[in-house]
Protein backbone atom coordinates (compact mmCIF):
# COMPACT_ATOMS: atom_id res chain seq x y z
CA UNK A 1 0.00 0.00 0.00
CA UNK A 2 1.35 3.45 -1.01
CA UNK A 3 1.86 6.16 1.52
CA UNK A 4 -0.17 9.39 1.73
CA UNK A 5 2.29 11.84 -0.03
CA UNK A 6 2.66 9.64 -3.08
CA UNK A 7 -1.11 9.45 -3.49
CA UNK A 8 -1.34 13.32 -3.37
CA UNK A 9 1.27 13.75 -6.13
CA UNK A 10 -0.56 11.28 -8.36
CA UNK A 11 -3.85 13.18 -7.98
CA UNK A 12 -2.23 16.56 -8.93
CA UNK A 13 -0.68 15.01 -12.05
CA UNK A 14 -4.10 13.67 -13.19
CA UNK A 15 -5.69 17.13 -12.71
CA UNK A 16 -2.94 18.87 -14.79
CA UNK A 17 -3.41 16.41 -17.68
CA UNK A 18 -7.13 17.20 -17.67
CA UNK A 19 -6.53 21.04 -17.89
CA UNK A 20 -4.12 20.94 -20.85
CA UNK A 21 -6.85 20.40 -23.54
CA UNK A 22 -8.87 23.32 -22.08
CA UNK A 23 -5.88 25.73 -22.20
CA UNK A 24 -5.17 24.77 -25.83
CA UNK A 25 -8.78 25.57 -26.84
CA UNK A 26 -8.62 28.98 -25.11
CA UNK A 27 -5.37 29.85 -26.94
CA UNK A 28 -6.89 28.94 -30.32
CA UNK A 29 -9.98 31.06 -29.70
CA UNK A 30 -8.00 34.22 -28.65
CA UNK A 31 -7.34 36.74 -31.49
CA UNK A 32 -3.79 37.73 -32.20
CA UNK A 33 -2.51 40.99 -30.59
CA UNK A 34 -2.66 43.92 -33.00
CA UNK A 35 -1.58 47.56 -32.89
CA UNK A 36 -4.10 50.32 -32.24
CA UNK A 37 -4.66 53.34 -34.41
CA UNK A 38 -5.80 56.70 -32.96
CA UNK A 39 -8.95 58.15 -34.41
CA UNK A 40 -10.68 61.48 -33.82
CA UNK A 41 -12.64 59.69 -31.12
CA UNK A 42 -9.78 59.09 -28.66
CA UNK A 43 -12.03 57.16 -26.30
CA UNK A 44 -12.54 54.39 -28.93
CA UNK A 45 -9.15 53.40 -30.41
CA UNK A 46 -9.39 50.79 -33.24
CA UNK A 47 -7.11 47.78 -33.51
CA UNK A 48 -5.39 47.37 -36.86
CA UNK A 49 -7.21 44.68 -38.86
CA UNK A 50 -10.33 44.71 -36.68
CA UNK A 51 -13.55 44.96 -38.68
CA UNK A 52 -16.20 47.15 -37.14
CA UNK A 53 -19.80 46.10 -37.68
CA UNK A 54 -21.60 47.88 -40.50
CA UNK A 55 -24.21 49.42 -38.25
CA UNK A 56 -21.66 50.73 -35.73
CA UNK A 57 -21.74 54.56 -35.31
CA UNK A 58 -17.97 54.50 -34.94
CA UNK A 59 -17.56 52.84 -38.36
CA UNK A 60 -19.89 55.32 -40.05
CA UNK A 61 -18.06 58.28 -38.49
CA UNK A 62 -14.67 56.90 -39.48
CA UNK A 63 -15.75 56.24 -43.09
CA UNK A 64 -17.24 59.74 -43.51
CA UNK A 65 -14.20 61.40 -42.03
CA UNK A 66 -11.82 59.29 -44.12
CA UNK A 67 -13.71 60.06 -47.36
CA UNK A 68 -13.76 63.79 -46.69
CA UNK A 69 -10.11 63.81 -45.67
CA UNK A 70 -9.08 61.79 -48.73
CA UNK A 71 -10.92 64.14 -51.11
CA UNK A 72 -9.40 67.19 -49.46
CA UNK A 73 -5.93 65.66 -49.61
CA UNK A 74 -6.29 64.82 -53.32
CA UNK A 75 -7.40 68.35 -54.15
CA UNK A 76 -4.48 69.76 -52.09
CA UNK A 77 -1.97 67.56 -53.92
CA UNK A 78 -3.34 68.54 -57.36
CA UNK A 79 -3.24 72.23 -56.50
CA UNK A 80 0.27 72.19 -55.01
CA UNK A 81 1.97 69.62 -57.26
CA UNK A 82 4.14 72.32 -58.91
CA UNK A 83 4.95 74.18 -55.64
CA UNK A 84 8.46 73.43 -54.30
CA UNK A 85 8.77 71.92 -50.86
CA UNK A 86 9.71 74.36 -48.04
CA UNK A 87 13.41 74.57 -47.25
CA UNK A 88 14.65 73.19 -43.93
CA UNK A 89 17.76 75.40 -43.92
CA UNK A 90 17.74 77.85 -40.97
CA UNK A 91 14.66 76.28 -39.37
CA UNK A 92 15.11 75.06 -35.84
CA UNK A 93 13.72 71.52 -35.45
CA UNK A 94 10.83 71.08 -33.07
CA UNK A 95 10.17 68.16 -30.83
CA UNK A 96 7.04 66.57 -29.51
CA UNK A 97 7.49 67.33 -25.79
CA UNK A 98 8.77 70.49 -24.07
CA UNK A 99 11.77 70.47 -21.78
CA UNK A 100 11.19 69.22 -18.23
CA UNK A 101 7.80 67.78 -19.21
CA UNK A 102 8.12 64.82 -16.88
CA UNK A 103 9.32 66.74 -13.80
CA UNK A 104 7.42 66.40 -10.56
CA UNK A 105 5.45 69.14 -8.86
CA UNK A 106 8.21 69.89 -6.31
CA UNK A 107 11.97 70.37 -6.38
CA UNK A 108 13.78 71.46 -9.57
CA UNK A 109 13.40 70.50 -13.23
CA UNK A 110 16.06 70.13 -15.96
CA UNK A 111 16.01 73.90 -16.59
CA UNK A 112 16.85 74.58 -12.92
CA UNK A 113 13.41 76.06 -12.30
CA UNK A 114 11.69 75.59 -8.97
CA UNK A 115 8.51 73.57 -9.20
CA UNK A 116 6.24 73.94 -6.21
CA UNK A 117 2.58 73.25 -5.74
CA UNK A 118 0.68 76.52 -5.25
CA UNK A 119 -1.06 77.02 -1.91
CA UNK A 120 -4.61 78.36 -1.86
CA UNK A 121 -6.53 79.92 0.99
CA UNK A 122 -10.01 78.63 1.88
CA UNK A 123 -12.50 79.98 -0.61
CA UNK A 124 -9.81 81.11 -3.08
CA UNK A 125 -10.55 80.35 -6.73
CA UNK A 126 -8.30 77.67 -8.18
CA UNK A 127 -7.12 77.81 -11.78
CA UNK A 128 -8.60 75.27 -14.16
CA UNK A 129 -6.22 72.47 -15.09
CA UNK A 130 -5.16 72.30 -18.75
CA UNK A 131 -7.06 69.79 -20.91
CA UNK A 132 -5.38 66.42 -20.91
CA UNK A 133 -5.21 63.75 -23.61
CA UNK A 134 -8.56 62.14 -24.25
CA UNK A 135 -10.71 65.03 -23.00
CA UNK A 136 -13.23 66.63 -25.43
CA UNK A 137 -11.44 70.02 -25.15
CA UNK A 138 -8.12 68.44 -26.04
CA UNK A 139 -9.61 66.62 -29.01
CA UNK A 140 -11.21 69.85 -30.23
CA UNK A 141 -8.07 71.99 -29.84
CA UNK A 142 -5.62 69.43 -31.26
CA UNK A 143 -4.46 70.17 -34.82
CA UNK A 144 -5.15 67.63 -37.52
CA UNK A 145 -2.65 66.50 -40.12
CA UNK A 146 -3.37 65.76 -43.78
CA UNK A 147 -4.49 62.16 -43.22
CA UNK A 148 -7.20 63.22 -40.78
CA UNK A 149 -5.48 61.92 -37.66
CA UNK A 150 -4.87 64.08 -34.61
CA UNK A 151 -1.30 65.24 -33.93
CA UNK A 152 -0.42 64.79 -30.28
CA UNK A 153 2.76 66.97 -30.32
CA UNK A 154 2.70 70.46 -28.84
CA UNK A 155 2.91 73.24 -31.47
CA UNK A 156 6.27 75.06 -31.64
CA UNK A 157 6.84 78.22 -29.60
CA UNK A 158 6.94 81.70 -31.11
CA UNK A 159 10.75 81.66 -31.18
CA UNK A 160 11.09 78.17 -32.73
CA UNK A 161 11.74 79.36 -36.30
CA UNK A 162 13.70 82.55 -35.39
CA UNK A 163 17.44 83.01 -35.61
CA UNK A 164 19.00 82.59 -32.15
CA UNK A 165 20.26 85.81 -30.54
CA UNK A 166 22.30 86.42 -27.37
CA UNK A 167 20.30 86.12 -24.13
CA UNK A 168 21.23 89.69 -23.17
CA UNK A 169 19.38 90.90 -26.30
CA UNK A 170 16.60 88.35 -26.20
CA UNK A 171 15.26 89.41 -22.81
CA UNK A 172 12.92 86.73 -21.52
CA UNK A 173 13.19 83.49 -23.50
CA UNK A 174 10.64 80.77 -22.98
CA UNK A 175 12.15 77.89 -21.05
CA UNK A 176 15.25 79.87 -20.02
CA UNK A 177 15.98 80.47 -16.30
CA UNK A 178 15.62 84.14 -15.30
CA UNK A 179 18.87 86.13 -15.30
CA UNK A 180 20.21 87.35 -11.95
CA UNK A 181 19.73 91.08 -11.52
CA UNK A 182 23.04 92.94 -11.44
CA UNK A 183 23.98 95.02 -8.38
CA UNK A 184 23.39 98.73 -8.74
CA UNK A 185 26.68 100.59 -9.15
CA UNK A 186 27.07 103.03 -6.26
CA UNK A 187 29.47 105.17 -8.30
CA UNK A 188 28.62 104.71 -12.00
CA UNK A 189 31.15 107.37 -13.04
CA UNK A 190 33.98 106.33 -10.72
CA UNK A 191 37.33 105.06 -11.89
CA UNK A 192 37.42 101.31 -12.57
CA UNK A 193 41.18 100.82 -12.53
CA UNK A 194 43.33 98.02 -13.93
CA UNK A 195 44.78 94.89 -12.36
CA UNK A 196 48.54 94.33 -12.39
CA UNK A 197 49.06 90.93 -10.86
CA UNK A 198 47.36 90.97 -7.47
CA UNK A 199 47.11 94.79 -7.31
CA UNK A 200 44.23 97.02 -8.32
CA UNK A 201 45.73 100.24 -9.71
CA UNK A 202 43.88 103.51 -10.21
CA UNK A 203 45.53 106.61 -11.62
CA UNK A 204 44.37 110.12 -12.47
CA UNK A 205 45.64 113.56 -13.42
CA UNK A 206 43.92 116.93 -13.12
CA UNK A 207 44.76 119.86 -15.37
CA UNK A 208 43.43 123.20 -14.12
CA UNK A 209 43.80 126.82 -15.02
CA UNK A 210 42.46 129.93 -13.38
CA UNK A 211 42.95 133.37 -11.91
CA UNK A 212 43.94 134.38 -8.36
CA UNK A 213 43.35 137.94 -7.22
CA UNK A 214 46.03 137.70 -4.50
CA UNK A 215 48.29 134.63 -4.77
CA UNK A 216 50.94 136.07 -2.41
CA UNK A 217 48.38 136.89 0.30
CA UNK A 218 49.56 140.49 0.44
CA UNK A 219 47.72 143.34 2.22
CA UNK A 220 47.59 145.08 -1.17
CA UNK A 221 46.42 142.42 -3.67
CA UNK A 222 48.49 141.63 -6.75
CA UNK A 223 46.61 139.31 -9.16
CA UNK A 224 48.09 136.61 -11.39
CA UNK A 225 46.84 133.77 -13.64
CA UNK A 226 47.96 130.26 -12.76
CA UNK A 227 47.88 126.64 -13.87
CA UNK A 228 47.94 123.38 -11.87
CA UNK A 229 49.02 119.83 -12.71
CA UNK A 230 47.90 117.28 -10.08
CA UNK A 231 48.66 113.56 -10.62
CA UNK A 232 47.31 110.74 -8.41
CA UNK A 233 48.22 107.09 -7.98
CA UNK A 234 46.51 104.39 -5.90
CA UNK A 235 47.48 100.72 -5.66
CA UNK A 236 45.58 98.25 -3.44
CA UNK A 237 46.51 94.60 -2.96
CA UNK A 238 43.92 91.86 -3.52
CA UNK A 239 45.39 89.11 -1.35
CA UNK A 240 43.53 86.58 0.76
CA UNK A 241 45.79 87.49 3.70
CA UNK A 242 47.94 90.55 4.44
CA UNK A 243 47.46 93.93 2.75
CA UNK A 244 49.48 96.63 1.02
CA UNK A 245 48.18 100.07 -0.03
CA UNK A 246 50.09 102.86 -1.79
CA UNK A 247 48.40 106.28 -2.01
CA UNK A 248 50.39 109.05 -3.75
CA UNK A 249 48.98 112.52 -4.54
CA UNK A 250 50.81 115.61 -5.68
CA UNK A 251 50.43 118.94 -7.48
CA UNK A 252 52.46 121.77 -8.92
CA UNK A 253 51.09 125.30 -9.18
CA UNK A 254 52.70 127.71 -11.61
CA UNK A 255 51.87 131.42 -12.01
CA UNK A 256 51.92 133.41 -15.20
CA UNK A 257 53.82 136.41 -13.84
CA UNK A 258 56.08 137.30 -10.91
CA UNK A 259 55.21 139.55 -8.00
CA UNK A 260 57.02 142.87 -7.47
CA UNK A 261 60.10 142.71 -5.27
CA UNK A 262 59.11 145.79 -3.22
CA UNK A 263 56.06 146.40 -1.07
CA UNK A 264 55.03 149.94 -0.15
CA UNK A 265 58.61 151.07 -0.65
CA UNK A 266 60.02 148.23 1.44
CA UNK A 267 60.87 144.56 0.96
CA UNK A 268 57.93 142.38 -0.08
CA UNK A 269 56.86 139.66 2.43
CA UNK A 270 56.18 137.34 -0.54
CA UNK A 271 58.71 135.90 -3.02
CA UNK A 272 58.83 137.19 -6.57
CA UNK A 273 58.50 133.60 -7.85
CA UNK A 274 55.50 132.06 -6.11
CA UNK A 275 55.42 128.69 -7.90
CA UNK A 276 54.84 125.93 -5.33
CA UNK A 277 54.97 122.10 -5.30
CA UNK A 278 52.85 119.97 -2.99
CA UNK A 279 53.05 116.20 -2.49
CA UNK A 280 51.61 113.79 0.07
CA UNK A 281 52.19 110.05 -0.15
CA UNK A 282 52.14 107.02 2.12
CA UNK A 283 52.49 103.25 1.79
CA UNK A 284 50.66 101.14 4.40
CA UNK A 285 51.28 97.46 5.03
CA UNK A 286 49.65 94.82 7.24
CA UNK A 287 51.03 91.37 8.02
CA UNK A 288 48.45 88.91 9.40
CA UNK A 289 50.45 86.84 11.88
CA UNK A 290 47.43 85.11 13.42
CA UNK A 291 43.70 85.61 13.36
CA UNK A 292 43.96 88.16 16.20
CA UNK A 293 47.48 89.55 15.71
CA UNK A 294 48.65 91.93 12.96
CA UNK A 295 51.94 93.69 12.31
CA UNK A 296 51.39 97.14 10.79
CA UNK A 297 53.77 99.55 9.09
CA UNK A 298 53.74 102.83 7.18
CA UNK A 299 56.19 104.87 5.11
CA UNK A 300 55.26 108.48 4.39
CA UNK A 301 56.56 111.54 2.55
CA UNK A 302 55.41 115.16 2.58
CA UNK A 303 56.87 117.80 0.26
CA UNK A 304 55.58 121.40 0.41
CA UNK A 305 56.43 125.02 1.25
CA UNK A 306 55.32 127.44 3.95
CA UNK A 307 51.84 128.81 3.40
CA UNK A 308 51.59 132.24 1.74
CA UNK A 309 51.20 134.91 4.42
CA UNK A 310 52.99 132.86 7.11
CA UNK A 311 55.44 134.79 9.38
CA UNK A 312 57.98 132.00 8.77
CA UNK A 313 58.58 133.37 5.25
CA UNK A 314 61.72 135.50 5.09
CA UNK A 315 61.56 138.93 3.53
CA UNK A 316 63.25 139.40 0.14
CA UNK A 317 62.94 135.77 -1.05
CA UNK A 318 63.23 134.97 -4.72
CA UNK A 319 61.18 131.75 -4.30
CA UNK A 320 59.66 129.64 -1.57
CA UNK A 321 62.12 127.20 0.07
CA UNK A 322 60.87 123.64 -0.22
CA UNK A 323 60.83 121.32 2.78
CA UNK A 324 60.41 117.55 2.98
CA UNK A 325 59.23 115.40 5.88
CA UNK A 326 59.71 111.65 5.56
CA UNK A 327 59.56 108.78 8.02
CA UNK A 328 57.86 105.58 9.04
CA UNK A 329 55.88 103.71 11.69
CA UNK A 330 56.16 100.09 12.82
CA UNK A 331 53.61 98.61 15.21
CA UNK A 332 51.15 95.83 15.95
CA UNK A 333 47.45 95.23 16.63
CA UNK A 334 46.34 92.63 19.16
CA UNK A 335 42.67 91.68 19.65
CA UNK A 336 41.19 89.92 22.68
CA UNK A 337 37.60 89.31 21.64
CA UNK A 338 36.14 92.85 21.77
CA UNK A 339 39.22 94.46 23.32
CA UNK A 340 41.97 95.71 20.99
CA UNK A 341 45.49 96.99 21.74
CA UNK A 342 47.52 98.95 19.18
CA UNK A 343 51.04 100.31 19.59
CA UNK A 344 53.84 101.53 17.37
CA UNK A 345 57.09 103.47 17.13
CA UNK A 346 57.60 106.48 14.82
CA UNK A 347 60.67 108.04 13.24
CA UNK A 348 60.49 111.22 11.09
CA UNK A 349 62.95 113.71 9.64
CA UNK A 350 62.30 117.21 8.31
CA UNK A 351 64.79 119.08 6.10
CA UNK A 352 64.58 122.50 4.39
CA UNK A 353 66.03 123.74 1.16
CA UNK A 354 68.31 126.80 1.32
CA UNK A 355 66.61 130.11 0.59
CA UNK A 356 67.54 132.18 -2.45
CA UNK A 357 67.15 135.95 -2.00
CA UNK A 358 66.32 138.53 -4.65
CA UNK A 359 69.88 139.94 -4.50
CA UNK A 360 71.30 136.52 -5.47
CA UNK A 361 72.60 135.57 -2.02
CA UNK A 362 71.89 132.24 -0.30
CA UNK A 363 70.49 131.90 3.22
CA UNK A 364 70.83 128.53 4.94
CA UNK A 365 67.96 126.76 6.70
CA UNK A 366 69.92 124.04 8.50
CA UNK A 367 68.63 125.35 11.84
CA UNK A 368 65.10 124.28 10.82
CA UNK A 369 66.03 120.64 10.15
CA UNK A 370 65.24 118.16 12.93
CA UNK A 371 64.58 114.51 13.73
CA UNK A 372 61.54 113.31 15.69
CA UNK A 373 61.32 110.00 17.59
CA UNK A 374 58.15 108.89 19.31
CA UNK A 375 55.68 106.20 20.21
CA UNK A 376 51.92 105.86 20.16
CA UNK A 377 49.48 103.52 21.91
CA UNK A 378 45.76 102.97 21.65
CA UNK A 379 43.20 100.84 23.50
CA UNK A 380 39.69 100.39 22.08
CA UNK A 381 36.67 98.30 23.02
CA UNK A 382 33.85 97.21 20.71
CA UNK A 383 31.04 98.25 23.03
CA UNK A 384 28.22 97.53 20.58
CA UNK A 385 27.82 97.23 16.82
CA UNK A 386 28.68 100.63 15.39
CA UNK A 387 30.15 102.11 18.58
CA UNK A 388 33.82 101.59 19.52
CA UNK A 389 35.26 103.96 22.18
CA UNK A 390 39.04 104.34 22.52
CA UNK A 391 41.85 106.07 24.42
CA UNK A 392 45.05 107.15 22.65
CA UNK A 393 48.37 108.45 24.03
CA UNK A 394 51.40 109.76 22.07
CA UNK A 395 54.81 111.05 23.08
CA UNK A 396 57.80 112.29 21.03
CA UNK A 397 61.06 114.22 21.14
CA UNK A 398 62.50 116.61 18.53
CA UNK A 399 66.26 117.10 18.05
CA UNK A 400 67.47 119.84 15.68
CA UNK A 401 70.59 119.54 13.59
CA UNK A 402 71.87 122.75 15.20
CA UNK A 403 71.63 123.38 18.93
CA UNK A 404 70.46 126.96 18.41
CA UNK A 405 68.72 128.62 15.46
CA UNK A 406 69.71 131.76 13.59
CA UNK A 407 68.24 133.88 16.43
CA UNK A 408 70.12 131.96 19.19
CA UNK A 409 67.13 129.97 20.52
CA UNK A 410 67.52 126.29 21.48
CA UNK A 411 64.49 124.63 19.96
CA UNK A 412 64.90 120.99 20.99
CA UNK A 413 61.69 119.85 22.67
CA UNK A 414 59.60 116.96 23.92
CA UNK A 415 55.86 116.60 24.21
CA UNK A 416 52.80 114.61 23.27
CA UNK A 417 49.07 114.35 23.67
CA UNK A 418 46.31 112.25 25.22
CA UNK A 419 42.81 111.98 23.79
CA UNK A 420 39.66 109.91 24.12
CA UNK A 421 36.88 109.37 21.64
CA UNK A 422 34.85 106.83 19.73
CA UNK A 423 34.25 105.58 16.23
CA UNK A 424 30.79 105.45 14.66
CA UNK A 425 29.10 103.20 12.14
CA UNK A 426 25.32 103.46 12.55
CA UNK A 427 23.52 101.72 9.65
CA UNK A 428 26.14 103.20 7.33
CA UNK A 429 24.41 106.60 7.78
CA UNK A 430 26.95 108.02 10.23
CA UNK A 431 30.52 106.75 9.99
CA UNK A 432 33.84 108.03 11.20
CA UNK A 433 35.62 109.00 14.38
CA UNK A 434 35.64 111.90 16.86
CA UNK A 435 37.90 112.60 19.84
CA UNK A 436 38.99 115.36 22.23
CA UNK A 437 42.09 115.67 24.40
CA UNK A 438 45.02 117.80 25.51
CA UNK A 439 48.43 118.45 23.92
CA UNK A 440 51.59 120.16 25.22
CA UNK A 441 55.29 120.63 24.42
CA UNK A 442 58.28 121.69 26.56
CA UNK A 443 61.36 123.38 25.05
CA UNK A 444 65.01 123.17 26.05
CA UNK A 445 65.43 126.97 26.00
CA UNK A 446 64.00 128.47 29.20
CA UNK A 447 63.07 131.62 27.27
CA UNK A 448 60.49 129.59 25.32
CA UNK A 449 57.26 129.00 27.24
CA UNK A 450 55.49 125.68 27.44
CA UNK A 451 53.08 125.28 24.55
CA UNK A 452 49.74 123.60 25.40
CA UNK A 453 46.13 123.60 24.34
CA UNK A 454 42.95 121.69 23.62
CA UNK A 455 43.17 118.95 21.01
CA UNK A 456 40.25 118.04 18.75
CA UNK A 457 40.29 115.46 15.97
CA UNK A 458 37.39 114.12 13.95
CA UNK A 459 36.45 112.64 10.61
CA UNK A 460 32.70 112.10 10.26
CA UNK A 461 30.52 111.34 7.23
CA UNK A 462 26.74 111.56 7.38
CA UNK A 463 24.78 110.13 4.44
CA UNK A 464 21.60 112.17 4.70
CA UNK A 465 20.07 110.77 1.49
CA UNK A 466 21.40 108.56 -1.33
CA UNK A 467 22.20 111.80 -3.20
CA UNK A 468 23.34 114.06 -0.33
CA UNK A 469 26.14 113.60 2.18
CA UNK A 470 27.76 115.85 4.78
CA UNK A 471 31.35 115.59 6.06
CA UNK A 472 33.12 117.15 9.02
CA UNK A 473 36.89 117.17 9.59
CA UNK A 474 38.99 118.69 12.36
CA UNK A 475 42.71 118.47 13.13
CA UNK A 476 45.08 119.85 15.78
CA UNK A 477 48.86 120.10 15.49
CA UNK A 478 51.85 121.76 17.17
CA UNK A 479 54.09 123.17 14.43
CA UNK A 480 57.60 124.57 14.49
CA UNK A 481 58.36 128.26 13.84
CA UNK A 482 61.42 130.51 13.48
CA UNK A 483 59.78 133.66 14.88
CA UNK A 484 62.04 134.93 17.70
CA UNK A 485 60.58 134.36 21.15
CA UNK A 486 57.71 132.16 19.92
CA UNK A 487 57.64 128.58 21.22
CA UNK A 488 55.50 127.13 18.44
CA UNK A 489 52.20 127.35 16.64
CA UNK A 490 49.09 125.60 17.98
CA UNK A 491 46.96 125.04 14.87
CA UNK A 492 43.26 124.08 14.81
CA UNK A 493 41.43 123.46 11.53
CA UNK A 494 37.71 122.71 11.09
CA UNK A 495 36.14 121.81 7.75
CA UNK A 496 32.46 121.26 6.93
CA UNK A 497 31.53 119.93 3.49
CA UNK A 498 28.22 119.08 1.76
CA UNK A 499 28.03 117.02 -1.47
CA UNK A 500 24.86 116.75 -3.52
CA UNK A 501 24.22 114.86 -6.77
CA UNK A 502 21.66 116.63 -8.95
CA UNK A 503 22.19 113.70 -11.31
CA UNK A 504 24.60 110.81 -11.18
CA UNK A 505 26.75 112.79 -13.60
CA UNK A 506 26.33 116.27 -12.04
CA UNK A 507 27.66 116.94 -8.53
CA UNK A 508 27.84 120.14 -6.49
CA UNK A 509 30.18 120.50 -3.50
CA UNK A 510 30.10 123.24 -0.89
CA UNK A 511 32.98 123.55 1.60
CA UNK A 512 33.65 125.88 4.53
CA UNK A 513 36.96 125.85 6.44
CA UNK A 514 37.84 127.74 9.61
CA UNK A 515 41.33 127.74 11.15
CA UNK A 516 43.14 129.33 14.09
CA UNK A 517 46.91 129.85 14.47
CA UNK A 518 48.06 130.60 18.01
CA UNK A 519 51.70 131.81 18.10
CA UNK A 520 52.35 131.31 21.80
CA UNK A 521 55.03 133.65 23.07
CA UNK A 522 54.33 136.96 21.35
CA UNK A 523 50.51 137.07 21.41
CA UNK A 524 49.96 136.78 17.65
CA UNK A 525 46.72 135.09 16.62
CA UNK A 526 45.58 134.47 13.02
CA UNK A 527 42.19 133.33 11.84
CA UNK A 528 41.51 131.95 8.37
CA UNK A 529 38.21 131.52 6.54
CA UNK A 530 37.73 129.70 3.28
CA UNK A 531 34.46 129.32 1.37
CA UNK A 532 34.55 127.10 -1.73
CA UNK A 533 32.02 125.88 -4.28
CA UNK A 534 32.69 123.16 -6.88
CA UNK A 535 30.58 121.91 -9.78
CA UNK A 536 31.63 118.60 -11.35
CA UNK A 537 30.26 117.35 -14.67
CA UNK A 538 31.09 113.66 -15.15
CA UNK A 539 31.06 113.02 -18.87
CA UNK A 540 32.35 109.43 -18.65
CA UNK A 541 34.17 107.26 -16.15
CA UNK A 542 37.46 108.58 -17.55
CA UNK A 543 36.66 112.26 -18.16
CA UNK A 544 35.33 114.85 -15.67
CA UNK A 545 34.97 118.60 -15.98
CA UNK A 546 35.31 120.76 -12.86
CA UNK A 547 34.66 124.43 -12.05
CA UNK A 548 35.75 126.02 -8.73
CA UNK A 549 35.09 129.37 -7.06
CA UNK A 550 36.92 130.07 -3.78
CA UNK A 551 37.13 132.98 -1.33
CA UNK A 552 40.01 133.07 1.21
CA UNK A 553 40.32 135.52 4.14
CA UNK A 554 43.16 135.89 6.65
CA UNK A 555 42.55 138.03 9.74
CA UNK A 556 45.48 138.76 12.03
CA UNK A 557 45.97 140.94 15.11
CA UNK A 558 49.34 142.05 13.66
CA UNK A 559 49.25 145.15 11.44
CA UNK A 560 49.69 144.62 7.67
CA UNK A 561 49.32 140.84 8.08
CA UNK A 562 45.67 140.41 7.02
CA UNK A 563 44.76 139.56 3.41
CA UNK A 564 41.97 138.29 1.16
CA UNK A 565 41.81 136.61 -2.23
CA UNK A 566 39.37 135.18 -4.75
CA UNK A 567 40.27 132.13 -6.84
CA UNK A 568 38.50 130.97 -10.02
CA UNK A 569 39.42 127.69 -11.72
CA UNK A 570 38.33 125.50 -14.63
CA UNK A 571 39.80 122.07 -15.11
CA UNK A 572 39.55 118.59 -16.49
CA UNK A 573 40.18 115.28 -14.74
CA UNK A 574 41.44 112.22 -16.61
CA UNK A 575 41.27 108.98 -14.65
CA UNK A 576 41.49 105.26 -15.15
Amino acid sequence: MMSGPATGRRKRAYALRALLPCLALIALEMPSARAQTLTPDLLRPVRDGFITPQDSPLRKTSENTADKTSDAANEERLRDKDRPAPSRIGNIPTYGLPAANGASDSGYDSLNRTRKKPKFYPGQARPKPPPGPGSPAAATNMPAISNGRVRLSIPPSESANKTPIPPAMAGTVEGQPPRKRLKIDDDPFGAVGDYAGAFLIKSAVELRGGYDTNPGRLPTPVAAPFWVVAPEFLAVSDWERHALVADLRGSFTGYGNSLPSNFDGGISPAPTNINRPDFLGHVDGRLDVTEDTDVTSQMRLRVATDNPGSPNIQAGLASYPVYATFGGTLGFDQRFNRLQFSAGGTVDRTVYQNSTLTDGSISGNADRAFNQYGGIGRVSYDLMPGLKPFVEVEGDSRFHDEQVDNFSFARNSSGGYAKAGTSFEFSRLLTGEISVGFAERNYADPRLDRLSGLLTASSLTWTATPLTSAKFYSTTSIDETIVPGVSGVLTHTYTFEVDHDFRRWLTAIGKFTYGTYDYQGDGRTDQTYSLEGDLIYKMTRNLWLKATLQRNILNSNVPLASSASTVMMLGVRLQN
